[in-house]
This record gives C-alpha cells, sequence and structure tokens, in this order.
C-alpha cells in the first residue's frame, strides 16, 4: 500500500495529480462535500449556541468507507481541497468523518495543479484553518436559518414550494426594481444632427453638431439658418493619449467577458473554468483578487517578448479594490503562458483562450494613440460641427486584447481615422441631416452584469455568483428570455442643395436577447419582504454580513455571536409576520366589470403563475365557474390595464377548418398550442399565439406530422406499444413506457418483433435518481423487522424504565430547533 493518502474534491483533480506524486502517494477523491445540514427543523441547535448537526449524505457512505479503509492503510492523510473556505470546510469534514488525528493529518493547498506547485504543497504542509471554517459554517447556518424560517411564511402567506434566501432575495430585489424602473420610464425624443462634407479620393468627413434639439421645430429652424452657409475647418487639435489593458480576470470579470464575448451563461461560465482547473490548465477559479504570483507575471513576459518583442513587456502590479480579497490567492491565470492551446474541447479552448490574452495583455504595454479633434465653423451660424478621430500609434496590448462593454450603443461611439485636413480649410457640403432619436431606459440584467451589479453592492463572494443567478431562474422569480421589439416610427429632416425635405423611418425598439425578467411572483414576494423583513434584502444590511464573515474567517469575530446578533431580531419579526392576514398581502387587483357578464374581473397570483379571471370563485353552494386565462410575459399584476386582460380571455382562438375538421389555437399548462384532430402541437416562442394566422398554425401542423413520420422507424401490428424509433441521441426500441438500447451493429429497420421483445426482456427496469428508490424498497422489510422488535421491547420493559424513557424523551423535546417547514 502507498504510505501516503491525498484526498482531493474531483475524481478528475486526482487523476491529474496522481500523474505528478510516486508511487508512495495514493490520490482519491471525495466528490465534493461529504456531509451537511439534514433537512428539516433539527438541524441546529439555537438553544445551544446554533450548534449544526451534520450527516453523511446517503450516495456519499460508500465513498467514506473507501476513504477510511485508504486512510487506515497510509501512514500520513493529506488533505487537498481548494483554497477557499468551502475546500476548508471540506478537509474539516473529512477530518471529523475519518476520525484522523492531527499527528497523522496534513493540509496542503494550491492554486494551480501543476507538478511543482503540488510538490511544493506536499513541502510546505499547514493544519487546518478553523477560522476559514467557521466562517463556511457561520454562512451555512445563517442561510438555513434565513430559509427555513422564512419560506414558511412565504408559503402561508403567498403560495406554497416558494423560497427565500440572504442572498437570492437580494439578487431578485435587484431585478423587480430595475423592471419598475423600465415600466416608469417615458423616453424623451431629441434631434441629433450629422453633416457630410465630400473629400478628395472618395472620401467623406462626418461631424456632428456639438449640441442637440429637444423639438422639431429647432431642429428645423437650425437647417433653414444653414441654407448658402459656408463651411471651413476652425480649429484642429491633435493631443497624444495611452490606453492601460485591464487586469487579469476574478471570478466576476471572467463571468461577464465570457457572457459579452463568448456568449456563455454564467454556470457554463464556472463548468468549463472547472474543467480547465481540474486539468491543470488554469489557475484556481474562483477568486476575487487580480494579483498575479512574481513566477507568473515573468512567464508572461518571456512570451510576450518572445512572441512580440521587448518594446511590449511592461510590468505591472495589480492591487484588488475588494477590501476582504486575499492578495495571496491569485488572479485566473494560465499555468503555463507558453501553452496557447489546452488541447480540449472547443469551449474549454475558446474561455483558455480569452484567460490567456487577458492574463497576457495585463503585463503588456500601454497602447499609444493619437486623438484629433476637427471643429468646423458654420457662416451663417454660431454653433460648430465636431469630428473625431483617433490613430493608434502604438499598439501595445491592443495587439493581444481589448476589453468589452456592456454598453448596447457603444459602437456608435468609436473614433475614426480622419482623413488629413488643415486649419483655415474650406468644405463643401453634401447634406445634413436632423434625426429624431429617443432616451433609453436603463438596461435589463444579463447574468454577467446582475453578477456585475451584486460584487459592486459587496454582497455574496465567487463562489456564490453562479449559484444565486441559477437559483433565482430554477425557483421561478427569474426568467432569461429573448423577447421581440416594437415598430418605432421617428423623423429625419435632410438639408441637400439648400432644400429641407422630410422623411419617416421606424426601428425597432425594446428588442431584448438573453435579459433577466423578473415573475408577478418575484414582485409579490420580493414587496414582502421589503415590507416585512427589510434588512434580509437591504443592499448595505447584507454587504455588512458579508463583511462580518470576512472578519470571522481572520478570526477577529466568534461566529456563533455574530449569528446570535443576526438571530435575535430577525426571529421576532418571523413571529410578528406570521400574524400578518393573506389577504393583505398584494397578490390579487380588481380590474374592473366586464362589459358582456357584469362580473368582476381580478388578476391573481396563482400555483402556476399569474391569471386574469372573470367572476367570482364558486362557492361551498356550487356558483358557476369563472374564467380564467393566463397572463402573457412582460405582464404584471400590478400595472396590467382592463383592456389588457380581456384581450387575454379571446383564447381559444378558432381559426377556421383544415382537412374538415376545425384548428384552435390555446394556451395550456405548457405553453401555447394548435389543436388539431386530437392532437396537440406547441407553438414556439418565436409566434405569438394571440396574433398566429391560420396558413402559420397549418404549417405546424404539418411539420408535426413530418417529424413524427421522421421519427417512426418500425410499427409491429401484434403490438402497437412496441415501436423502432428515432430518438435525440439515435435509434431506440419503445416498449411500452420502457426505452430499449439496440445493439451495435443491428440494423434498426430489420429488427423482427420477436428480437424487440427479448432485448426489452433483458433490459433492466430504470431505477430512481441515485438508485433510491431500489434501496429503499430493499431496506422496507428489515425496517419493519426492527419496528416490531423494539416495540417487543419496550412491552416487556418494566415500568419504571418505561417511565424514565419518556421523561427522557420530554427533555429533548424542550431543546428549541429550527421550525419545521408546514406542509
Amino acid at each position: 500500500m502507498s504510505k501516503n493518502l491525498v484526498i482531493v474534491e474531483s475524481p478528475a483533480k486526482a487523476k491529474t495529480i496522481e500523474g505528478y506524486l510516486g508511487k508512495d502517494f495514493k490520490v482519491a477523491s471525495s466528490m465534493g462535500h461529504i456531509r451537511d445540514l439534514p433537512k428539516g427543523g433539527d438541524a441546529i441547535d439555537i438553544e445551544n449556541g446554533f450548534e449544526p448537526t451534520y450527516e453523511v449524505s446517503p450516495e456519499k457512505k460508500d465513498i467514506i468507507q473507501k476513504l477510511k479503509k485508504l486512510a487506515e492503510d497510509a501512514e500520513m492523510v493529506y488533505l487537498a481541497s481548494d483554497e477557499d473556505r468551502e475546500g476548508e470546510a471540506i478537509s474539516w469534514h473529512l477530518k471529523e468523518v475519518l476520525d484522523l488525528t492531527d499527528k497523522k493529518t496534513r493540509r496542503i493547498v494550491f492554486t494551480e495543479i501543476t507538478k511543482n506547485a503540488i510538490l511544493n504543497a506536499i513541502k510546505t504542509p499547514r493544519g487546518i484553518d478553523i477560522d476559514l471554517v467557521n466562517a463556511q459554517q457561520a454562512r451555512r447556518v445563517l442561510d438555513r436559518l434565513v430559509g427555513y424560517e422564512l419560506s414558511p411564511i412565504l408559503w402561508k402567506k403567498i403560495k406554497t414550494g416558494l423560497s427565500a434566501g440572504r442572498v437570492q432575495s437580494v439578487a431578485v430585489r435587484l431585478v423587480v426594481e430595475r423592471e419598475r424602473e423600465i415600466s416608469e420610464f417615458k423616453a424623451k425624443s431629441s434631434y441629433k444632427v450629422n453633416a457630410e462634407f465630400p473629400l478628395e479620393k472618395g472620401r467623406t468627413l462626418v461631424a456632428e453638431l456639438s449640441e442637440r434639439f429637444d423639438t422639431e421645430e429647432e431642429a428645423l429652424e437650425f437647417l433653414e439658418s444653414c441654407k448658402g452657409a459656408k463651411y471651413k475647418i476652425a480649429d484642429l487639435q491633435t493631443k497624444p493619449s495611452k490606453r492601460s489593458p485591464a487586469p487579469p480576470f476574478t471570478t466576476s470579470t471572467l463571468q461577464q467577458e465570457a457572457a459579452r464575448k463568448l456568449g456563455f451563461s454564467v454556470i457554463q461560465t464556472m463548468t468549463v473554468a472547472q474543467k480547465l482547473y481540474e486539468s491543470g490548465k488554469i489557475s484556481y477559479m474562483r477568486t476575487d483578487s487580480v494579483n498575479l504570483s512574481d513566477e507568473a507575471r515573468n512567464g508572461a513576459m518571456r512570451q510576450i517578448e518572445t512572441s512580440f518583442g521587448k518594446d511590449f513587456v511592461q510590468p505591472r502590479v495589480f492591487k484588488t479594490k475588494s477590501s476582504s480579497a486575499q492578495e495571496a490567492h491569485e488572479a485566473i491565470r494560465p499555468t503555463d503562458f507558453s501553452v496557447n492551446d489546452p488541447g480540449m474541447d472547443r469551449n474549454a479552448a475558446r474561455l483558455y483562450d480569452l484567460i490567456w490574452k487577458r492574463a497576457i495583455a495585463s503585463q503588456m504595454a500601454d497602447a499609444e494613440l493619437e486623438k484629433t479633434t476637427a471643429t468646423i465653423s458654420i457662416s451663417t451660424n454660431p454653433r460648430t460641427f465636431v469630428a473625431n478621430g483617433e490613430v493608434v500609434k502604438f499598439e501595445g496590448f491592443l495587439a493581444v486584447y481589448m476589453e468589452s462593454d456592456d454598453d448596447e450603443d457603444a459602437e456608435e461611439g468609436n473614433s475614426k481615422v480622419l482623413p488629413p485636413l488643415s486649419i483655415g480649410q474650406d468644405l463643401k457640403l453634401d447634406q445634413i441631416i436632423a434625426k429624431q432619436i429617443f432616451s433609453r431606459h436603463a438596461p435589463r440584467f444579463t447574468e454577467a452584469s446582475l453578477v456585475k451589479k451584486l460584487e459592486e453592492l459587496g454582497i455574496g463572494r465567487p463562489s456564490t455568483y453562479a449559484p444565486t443567478i441559477t437559483t433565482v431562474q430554477k425557483r421561478g422569480y427569474v426568467v432569461k428570455e429573448i423577447r421581440e421589439g416594437v415598430e418605432r416610427k421617428y423623423n429625419v429632416f435632410r438639408l441637400k442643395d439648400n432644400d429641407i425635405a422630410k422623411e419617416i423611418d421606424s426601428e425597432i425598439t425594446g428588442a431584448e436577447k438573453n435579459k433577466l425578467f423578473p415573475t408577478n411572483t418575484a414582485m409579490v414576494v420580493t414587496d414582502f419582504l421589503v415590507e416585512h423583513f427589510p434588512d434580509v434584502t437591504d443592499f448595505s444590511f447584507t454587504s455588512e454580513i458579508e463583511q462580518e464573515f470576512d472578519e470571522i474567517a481572520n478570526g477577529k469575530l466568534n461566529w456563533k455571536k455574530m449569528i446570535d446578533n443576526f438571530y435575535q431580531p430577525f426571529h421576532k419579526k418571523v413571529t410578528v409576520t406570521e400574524k400578518v392576514e393573506r389577504s393583505s398581502v398584494g397578490k390579487s387587483r380588481e380590474l374592473g366589470v366586464d362589459p358582456k357578464t357584469g362580473k368582476n374581473v381580478y388578476v391573481k397570483l396563482g400555483k402556476f403563475g399569474a391569471y386574469a379571471q372573470i367572476g367570482e370563485n364558486p362557492d361551498d353552494n356550487g356558483g358557476e365557474k369563472p374564467k380564467f386565462a393566463s397572463l402573457r410575459p412582460g405582464q404584471f399584476i400590478e400595472n396590467i390595464t382592463m383592456e389588457d386582460a380581456m384581450e387575454l380571455f379571446k383564447m381559444p382562438r378558432e381559426m377556421g377548418m383544415f382537412e374538415e375538421k376545425p384548428v384552435v389555437v390555446n394556451i395550456g399548462r405548457f405553453g401555447p398550442y394548435v389543436l388539431h384532430d386530437k392532437k396537440f402541437v406547441s407553438i414556439p416562442k418565436t409566434d405569438d399565439p394571440y396574433e398566429i394566422t391560420s396558413e402559420r398554425a397549418i404549417e405546424l401542423i404539418e411539420a408535426k406530422r413530418v417529424a413524427d413520420a421522421n421519427k417512426l422507424i418500425k410499427a409491429f401490428a401484434e403490438d402497437p406499444e412496441i415501436q423502432v424509433l428515432n430518438g435525440r441521441f439515435g435509434p431506440y426500441i419503445k416498449a411500452g413506457k420502457k426505452n430499449v438500447k439496440i445493439p451495435k451493429g443491428k440494423e434498426p429497420k430489420d429488427l423482427t418483433y420477436e428480437e424487440c421483445i427479448t432485448l426489452a426482456a433483458a433490459t433492466p427496469e430504470k431505477k430512481g435518481r441515485w438508485g433510491r428508490a431500489a434501496t429503499k424498497t430493499a431496506e422496507a422489510p428489515a425496517k419493519k423487522t426492527a419496528t416490531k422488535t423494539a416495540a417487543k421491547k419496550v412491552a416487556k420493559a418494566p415500568a419504571k424504565k418505561v417511565a424514565a424513557k419518556k421523561t427522557a424523551a420530554k427533555k429533548t423535546a424542550t431543546k428549541k430547533t429550527l421550525p419545521k417547514k408546514k406542509k
């Protein structure tokens, strides 16, 4: 057996590290966390200093047994989980569960998986940092307290299945408030004026008026004043300028830039980065430091000199603005700057290229620019036109990398290269265009820009960004969608040959791509939490909590005292809020009276989302059933109009006949659909069910028929439930509810009925997730037997013993624990 055991978090990491260590080392994986707080209210003993009770996850029991056996046979055990609070806690849990002694245990950390880093870590072990562990415990316990006390209130006051969280509720509030800001925004129009002057060699000088006009009258007045005017270069200024590179990536900036440049979601970025890290290609990907080690900076500078020359090298040390960032940690960077391709899949290669370029650029020289501003006078008007240009004199870091911007209009402001000009030069006017433009509301959040905002507010840490963004979408508070814009007309006035002409043009406005929209549930829950639990959704309070976690990690604050300071006022508020009347929570709104039926019209929040309702809910004596219609995307309970609500009741829409059978468009639980001949055809998101034409509905019906025909490879008269089908991953046999693989080398269309039956019989029934269903079934009889045996023992026991057991049970029951969620 190996003398030394190294325990890491993932099998991929274990495989990479084992290649660097000799035969005296065995590397095994814990597969992440091995134990956690159990579900239910008994996980935290509130009265005894918030003492947590941990339990080993059922799916990790086999892993623990294997690790125990390996640890018993080893002389030394190295705990090598990640270098952050979560990683430190994993090491501590491993030490506790495996019953490892201090003498036999060493904690090692590294920020990259390279041979040098691993060997150096083995040479410089340390003990477990209990302050980091306590910071992680504090976060876990606090989040459990908030979740388990708030969620039942949301269930009782709003609807079942809801959840609240210290970070997720703040993230949802940000999205809700941005949406309200947008809905209240009133676009203002103004006129932007550009002039075009033809030059030699077919070139054109485009200049913009240095001010904008608020009204059409002012714009026309200016154009009138320019009739017959003469234009010349009144001033020409050239100034040198520099542009410096951005620092290397942190977790947050990597997520933002991968979204802008690669179109990655936050969770996708972290998944791909994890693979790169575990394969030894990049340093640790959860960090808020922009620092690079001396070794890394030297490696980058060597690569720059080799590829671009000495002039492009400019060493830099970046300092992290965040006071909580640990400078001992590093920014995200390649482990070897001489490697341009990680030799992995396409997404890994693209993300690696982004990380490589950003880190390399950070150690490169400034870009040297020359900015030129030409001022053009108008003989008949004191106003001036201005043309800006920019010339790159020395590329510097721009030879490798240019940071993207969240500004959707960034390209409009990009400077151009101006043609040769001179002061006093006369210009001939081609045309002046005054275009009506509109002010824009603040942009909706993308996943990346929401992460950026959370980081700016000091809410969450690198390890929490991706889970938070994922959670708010899974919980149904936020949806990421593409939404079509609407057409908007605008005026254009053109002065050409001393004549002013008016044109009306149009543009699409309000189109959104992969933006975050709040749901009606988010609106109602956010208002409820802001009113009754202001601290939980307060940005500065949540940021202060993060700072307290940092103080715990630095050994400056006792974690149980910190939890107590938070919990006591929080729990009092929970007790008070439980008495709030359910009817007072703004989950419904009366809009008016339906002119056709005379019944009241409402909008409400229901189990499956927001809906409109005509009529009252039937009473116990059996009243008339009301009519219901789901609200459309972008419609909110708080501001939907009566007219908009009545539009919703146009469903189902009868579209006419096709093949002598009616075609009906409707919206169901799973979205909009076309119903024809008792068959349902989904309507894609690109089509609006309220505006879809009968021709388009028939097109969808026929397309579904083609798809179904292509899906069926073979059917059998003996049993219609046995079919050979084309699936997402290739041909397979469908036998009732069972999906059966087709053996390699067997042609699907040649399969006989008997062969299908034989293959189906040989295929085992599908187990539940993790095989739990099968395990439960196998354990059931044993549990029953054990219960009967226990009952017999109690029955035979003397009365005194039974009484003693009852007294002990009462004492145990007085221990205060978390309230259990009510069903």
